[in-house]
């Protein structure tokens, strides 16, 4: 459910930031998944450091 979310709106932005044409729905995705992804990480990252 989440997937489909992300992609809705990454097409709905990608449709309409650069109106008579339209961006690659990669770019829109990776734009909106990067942060995401980074943040995952750093806080699974955090549990297998010694305190």
């Amino acid at each position: 459910m989440i997937g489909a979310l992300l992609l809705l709106l990454a097409d709905s932005l990608a449709r309409t930031i650069a109106q008579p044409n339209e961006l690659p729905i990669g770019l829109v995705t990776s734009l909106i998944g990067a942060p995401i992804l980074i943040a995952l990480v750093t806080k699974r990252n955090s549990i297998w450091r010694a305190p």
